[in-house]
């Protein structure tokens, strides 16, 4: 019996696990075990942890699992033995044990990279389902706390995707919390000279009306020095009073890609072939946000996002699989790109391209009931129906 191991059960390990299932059933085999090791047999929907209710968002895999014969470990990777073709991880109480493979999928996504800054202990973020949650108990905890600008006042660092969503989420979440009449004061600190200079030109009139109509405050062109439980120091000297400061600046590959044969972007994500094979490297694939896979000929690269983890799992999957039976392998490709930015209470913009061409849905509501749709429906996993969800994990199926 050949082994195929993949690492994490995020969106590219998830789709991995179907599509190399899928491949083997479209050729009848049975020689060969997909195992997935992860610590939970959930689906965290990362997307959605700048919304409030984080707890509710872990989706629940076992029964999809079981119903594709997809073998299912708990535990959590901590080194990669290329030579010996295996992987060691701890289970929950800390036994160590390993897995071997004959193909091996790293799907194990991105980590928040929290700098060596003073006072970055005191700092939140929306990076796991655990530290989300944290902040939202925080948030619910200001309403006890006396009436102060800093109990109102929430910086966010970072004016990228993460951030722009946290932070014009946040004036709905802070009412809800302190009362409507409440003077809120939601700050985002972004290196960029303009409001939102890291999506470009083409997104950024909406998000200042945004801004605007929200009453977000960009400080733009400095960055974070540090935080103490009071406040934060900017660079450029100017100091907010402020009891929650969220860091959504800079991710980075998860460290265990740092055991792999393989040249590595400057995020830490392995380079990777049209087949989605680490170059180089005999029998290991990479996916999600651990990959540095080219979507195009046009010079275009995988961004770590679900939209390009799914895809990028079905592909994987089908091709570790296609080649342990002895089929031909499909060149990944994925050129069609969009966002669907969600803007809190004033909306959504939709756009289309690498340049974020604002598209048809225009209208911010429109484009509001699109974002809702996407995180509610479109990204979470099939039922545990295998005929279903099998044909779900075809890598011709577009993502966008």
């Amino acid at each position: 019996m050949k082994n195929i191991l993949i690492i994490g059960a995020g969106f590219a390990g998830l789709w991995s696990a179907l599509s190399a299932i899928r491949q083997l059933d479209l050729h009848g085999r049975k020689d060969v075990q997909v195992t997935l090791l992860a610590p939970q047999a959930e689906l965290h929907v990362r997307p959605r942890f700048y919304e409030p209710e984080v707890h509710t968002m872990a989706a629940p895999l076992q029964e999809l699992f079981d119903a594709v014969n997809v073998r299912f470990v708990h535990g959590t990777a901590f080194h990669v033995d290329e030579a010996e073709q295996r992987v060691r991880y701890r289970t929950s109480s800390g036994t160590e044990c390993s897995l071997p493979y004959d193909r091996l999928i790293m799907a194990c996504g991105s980590v928040l990279n929290r700098p060596d800054m003073v006072g970055i202990e005191h700092v939140f973020d929306v990076d796991k389902i655990d530290s989300a949650t944290r902040l939202e108990t925080h948030l619910k905890s200001l309403a006890d706390l006396p009436e102060s600008p800093a109990r109102n006042t929430v910086v966010v660092a970072g004016g990228g995707f993460t951030g722009i969503e946290t932070a014009t989420e946040l004036p709905t979440r802070l009412r809800a919390i302190l009362g409507e009449d409440t003077r809120l004061r939601v700050v985002v600190i972004d290196r960029g000279a303009k409001i939102g200079a890291a999506l470009g030109d083409g997104i950024r009139p909406a998000i200042e009306q945004a801004s605007a109509a929200l009453g977000i405050e960009w400080i733009c062109g400095a960055t974070v020095a540090s935080v103490d439980r009071d406040g934060v120091l900017l660079d450029n000297g100017q100091r907010i009073d402020t009891a929650t400061v969220i860091w959504t600046v800079g991710f980075k590959a998860n460290p265990l890609t740092e055991q792999i044969s393989g040249e590595r972007d400057r995020l830490g994500r392995l380079h990777v072939d049209g087949n989605l094979k680490v170059i180089g490297n005999a029998a290991v694939y990479a996916a999600g946000d651990v990959a540095y896979a080219a979507c195009d000929n046009q010079g275009n690269f995988a961004v770590m996002s679900c939209q390009h983890a799914i895809a990028l799992g079905r592909y994987a999957g089908n091709n570790a699989a296609a080649e342990l039976i002895g089929v031909a392998p499909m060149t990944y490709s994925q050129p069609k790109y969009v966002t669907c930015l969600d803007l809190g209470a004033w909306g959504a913009v939709y756009t289309e391209g690498w340049e974020r061409t604002v598209s048809p849905p225009t209208d911010k509501a429109e484009a509001k009931l699109l974002k809702s749709q996407i995180n509610s429906i479109w990204i979470y996993p099939p039922t545990a129906d295998r005929a279903a969800a099998l044909a779900a994990a075809d890598p011709t199926i577009p993502v966008a």
